[in-house]
């Protein structure tokens, strides 16, 4: 069997890579469609229980405050991370969406252009600057000392605190990414990859300089790359998984099922753990060889790589947490 399964919760719903955040110690999960509930990381047990409404447009953790905005409201809600108690809430624009946070302020809006972006303190939610126009992004990620933002064939880097714009870039082809799923992965200090095009990928650099990093003979999942145990993950849109060289873009290997893959890559004890959608886990060894391969009990949506040789599982109506080596008990 890969992996011993620490604790399992039932969300009442469909899971989903995207409504829920991990911290050191606690994992926040949205369920029973109206809860926000915070788990014990260790052994899954409840810290507290609140309402927050239906689906979340977005669900981030930064420091002790979890930031949470739901699709049926017009609110972005500040909550202590240890008590779930309210600090503060934020009215917004209706249909906001996207929900990042950067140098104690939290940042929002830009989903589908249907509002403007704004920020406020993570502090106290008092608001620090909003643009003037509705504005277009995807999923902003936090590098470099700012925040980056995307649409089309332009990407640019602001200042979270004030919103000033840092440096920009043009893109080869424009960005991909959709709805929630992220276009950007950070690479190292200097380098974040953008996912350009049906087929490529293309490196930012700090100091301005586009290069295309990475060009495929067959179309790519619209999703950002995964950077996980030190290997670049490409998920093709009829394919399988491709390993590819962070430093040079090179083609390491291939895994393919011929069926499709659930999101995410987590380390194994040797190598790299994958699942199919229809819920058969496979131990890789670093070359791309089967180590072994088991069968979960459930159709997996997605897989997130946690650390400390953790991984989280979401199934069709569950949340999982695994250990992929040793159990720490034992």
């Amino acid at each position: 069997m890969i992996g011993m399964t620490l604790w399992e919760r039932q969300l009442h719903q469909r899971g989903s890579a995207y409504t829920f955040a991990v911290a050191e110690d606690c994992v926040v999960v949205h369920e029973r469609h109206t809860r926000l509930v915070c788990l014990n990381r260790h052994d899954g047990s409840v810290r507290w229980d609140i309402p927050l409404g239906t689906w979340p447009r977005g669900l981030v953790i930064a420091g002790d405050r979890c930031l949470a905005l739901a699709q049926d409201s017009d609110q972005l809600s500040c909550v202590e991370l240890t008590t779930g108690s309210t600090v503060w809430r934020a009215g917004l624009r209706p249909f906001s969406g996207h929900v990042v946070a950067a140098a104690e302020t939290v940042i929002v809006g830009g989903w589908r252009d249907f509002t403007p972006i704004a920020a406020f303190n993570v502090e106290d939610g008092q608001p620090l600057w909003r643009t003037q126009r509705r504005t277009h992004t995807v999923l902003p990620l936090p590098w470099g000392g700012g925040v980056l933002l995307g649409s089309g064939t332009k990407a640019w880097l602001i200042d979270p605190r004030s919103g000033r714009e840092l440096n920009s870039w043009r893109l080869p082809e424009p960005l991909t990414g959709t709805d929630d799923r992220p276009a950007f992965t950070m690479i190292d200090p200097d380098r974040c990859l953008a996912s350009c095009g049906p087929r490529s990928v293309a490196t930012l650099r700090l100091s301005g300089l586009v290069d295309r990093f990475f060009d495929h003979h067959a179309d790519l999942r619209p999703s950002a790359a995964e950077f996980v145990g030190g290997v670049l993950w490409l998920l093709e849109r009829q394919g399988g998984y491709l390993a590819v060289d962070p430093e040079d873009g090179s083609a390491l290997w291939k895994f393919d099922i011929g069926q499709p893959f659930a999101d995410g890559v987590g380390r194994g004890r040797e190598g790299f753990v994958m699942a199919s959608q229809g819920g058969v886990l496979f131990h890789l060894r670093s070359d791309g060889h089967v180590l072994e391969r088991s069968s979960s009990v459930a159709r997996v949506t997605a897989l997130r790589d946690v650390g400390a040789g953790e991984m989280i599982m979401v199934t069709k109506g569950t949340l999982k947490m695994i250990v992929l080596g040793p159990h720490p008990k034992s």
